[in-house]
């Protein structure tokens, strides 16, 4: 379903080359009839949460002590809805899954954001979002790295790259000192370093703790990994467009 191929295409290529079975690990082939029925059964979060789940388990990568990067981006998915012969309002859309949406590159739209998080490392896909229609990324920022940290994907330390489209100060701040991340945001050209720093203010609720020195060191050296990273991006641009590739083959060869 992910890149547009038929539930019975799938189930026939199985059926015909015992080399897939083997790799698939998969010695009896379900019939066309339950894979539907089975599918059936689910609806968005819990589809959602079904293909997170088979991500996570092929996709799992061994205990690391080591800091590490993951790169996060969004697409359009368009339905393939005639809404030139056929027009849908924002109200008639009001009960459906999927919305108006726009981007430069398609335009208006109806269909979905797919926010896609891969392992700059491996770019192994770890994790993904949809969202309706086409929302701001930088409204969105809070959801995904809550989501990344709620599967421990993301651990203490981390850094993830965004586009320009979730830049915002606040987004800045909240990935240190809440989500304790290097929120490395592409910055605009109105962007300063004076500003980003006199939001750095260490929260209240750490002082008074027993850890207090601790935490303070950490959210320092955060700030500092960050401040260092945004004055020279260049090496992160090229393995942020790691991403734009994969959804291009996703698109233009798998139809996505």
């Amino acid at each position: 379903m992910f890149f547009s191929c038929d539930c019975s295409f799938v189930i026939q290529e199985l059926v015909n080359r015992r080399r897939l079975r083997k790799f698939l690990n998969i010695r009896t082939v379900p019939t066309i009839d339950s894979v539907y029925r089975t599918l059936s059964r689910f609806d968005e979060n819990q589809f959602i949460s079904f293909v997170n789940g088979i991500l996570n388990s092929c996709c799992t990568t061994k205990r690391r002590r080591v800091k590490n990067t993951f790169i996060v981006d969004a697409t359009a998915i368009t339905l393939d809805l005639n809404w030139f012969r056929k027009k849908y309002t924002k109200k008639q859309l009001e009960n459906r899954d999927y919305a108006w949406g726009y981007c430069p590159t398609h335009g208006h739209y109806i269909g979905y954001k797919l926010t896609l998080a891969l392992d700059a490392h491996s770019l192994r896909p770890v994790c993904f979002l949809l969202h309706p229609g086409s929302p701001h990324d930088s409204a969105i920022f809070r959801e995904i790295v809550n989501e990344l940290k709620r599967r421990r994907i993301v651990r203490i330390g981390d850094t993830i790259v965004f586009d320009k489209g979730y830049y915002a100060y606040d987004n800045y701040v909240e990935g240190i000192f809440e989500f304790n991340i290097v929120p490395l945001i592409f910055a605009k050209r109105n962007f300063s370093f004076s500003k980003l720093l006199g939001k750095h203010n260490f929260p209240l609720w750490i002082f008074g703790r027993s850890d207090t020195k601790q935490l303070i060191e950490r959210y320092t050296s955060l700030a500092r990994r960050l401040v260092m990273y945004l004055r020279d991006e260049i090496q992160f641009m090229e393995k942020r467009s790691l991403i734009e590739d994969v959804f291009k083959t996703a698109k233009n060869a798998f139809g996505l």
